[in-house]
């Protein structure tokens, strides 16, 4: 191995991957990301359903808490951080947000220029490969794969969806998309029934 690099990348958390990938794409580049945490190669990391065992063994995530809130009865929450290759990416519940175009715009208005809605989708778009294809809020070509999770193959999820348009909301497929208000199937972030972060 080198003993220089042109970038060295402290943490190999969702940003610090990011990062290193993108300054990779210049082969003439050579970066070096270091992580205090192991590898991500757990079955418990892996596999969707046991995600609630990652964030919450100090072997994957560092177990921090809140200072006691003052609404919650002075309760303290937990808030575990990824400890890992991947960082929090790879302790969360792999659901997929995107987030409002309107709270994008309020950004923009706010004075965080180029923050609105139409600057960022084209980053969106490179980063999504969305499994049911591309059109203008969703692309195929990137590394992170987005799908329906398990499919909605557990009845609650139709249940939920049917309760919510019964009392009144709209349905929607893709709230990623166009149409972001509304009730549909879950976005997760999972590609053969594993985790993908």
């Amino acid at each position: 191995m080198s003993e220089h690099f042109d970038y060295v990348i402290i943490g190999a958390g969702s940003a610090g991957c990011v990062l290193a990938n993108r300054l990779t794409e210049d082969a003439a580049v050579s970066v070096l990301l270091l992580e205090f945490g192991g590898s991500d190669r757990s079955m418990f990391i892996q596999m969707p359903t046991a995600l609630s065992i990652p964030m919450n063994t100090e072997r994957f995530a560092w177990q921090f808490h809140s200072e006691p809130e003052p609404f919650l009865d002075r309760r303290q929450m937990h808030c575990p951080r990824g400890k890992v290759l991947g960082g929090s990416s790879s302790i969360n519940g792999m659901v997929y947000v995107r987030g409002h175009a309107h709270d994008f715009d309020e950004w923009e208005r706010a004075g965080a220029t180029e923050w609105d809605y139409r600057h960022c989708l084209p980053y969106f778009r490179k980063a999504d490969n969305w499994k049911f294809g591309s059109d203008a809020y969703r692309s195929q070509q990137g590394p992170l794969h987005v799908n329906n999770g398990n499919e909605m193959k557990n009845p609650l999820y139709g249940a939920f969806i049917d309760a919510g348009h019964q009392a009144g909301y709209n349905l929607t497929a893709d709230y990623n998309g166009a149409r972001q208000e509304g009730f549909g199937p879950m976005h997760m972030t999972v590609k053969n029934g594993v985790r993908w972060s």
